[in-house]
């Protein structure tokens, strides 16, 4: 795998309503996104992802995804989301050491025909003791092409953390 990561594009949160990650066009069939130490600025929030257009994060009602939940002190679950404005993420925390991580994959991005969809490795530590991890895929339902992907929390701003976009080698 060595040399097959191209890093196109790095944002790091500073008290920021919105990150977003530019770059992506037919240069590389996938795209992958690895985002660490993400904190919210305030506490329990969701992660919401977004793809853009010219830059722009697209709010329409077109974010399906399905996701299996992993909690370690209550087992596994199954989620499924229509017809949302953004795709969403785990619950991050405040507290001491409830930093997470992820990793996207990003495919058909720069197609107009087709749906861009991503699938979704997501993790957290919480307050209460407890892992929570999401795994799972999400589409787009739009036939357009996208050249970004964003991140903002359901509710007020991300305090810290590091996105990175990378294209994958062809």
């Amino acid at each position: 795998m060595a040399g097959s990561l191209i890093e196109i594009d790095r944002e790091v949160a500073s008290s920021s309503a919105t990150i977003t990650l530019t770059g992506i066009d037919s240069t590389y069939n996938v795209y992958r996104v690895v985002a660490s130490n993400i904190v919210p600025a305030s506490d329990s929030q969701a992660l919401r992802i977004r793809v853009g257009t010219s830059g722009t994060p697209d709010s329409d009602s077109e974010y399906d995804m399905a996701f299996k939940v992993f909690e370690s002190n209550s087992g596994i679950s199954n989620h499924g989301e229509v017809n949302q404005t953004s795709w969403r993420g785990v619950t991050y925390g405040t507290g001491t050491n409830e930093a997470g991580n992820l990793l996207i994959h990003c495919f058909n991005f720069s197609n107009s025909s087709n749906f861009s969809y991503i699938t979704l490795e997501e993790n957290t530590f919480t307050n209460s003791a407890h892992l929570a991890s999401f795994n799972g895929g999400a589409v787009h339902s739009v036939n357009e092409a996208n050249d970004s992907i964003s991140f903002h929390m359901a509710s007020g701003n991300i305090a810290s953390g590091e996105f990175i976009l990378f294209g994958l080698k062809k």
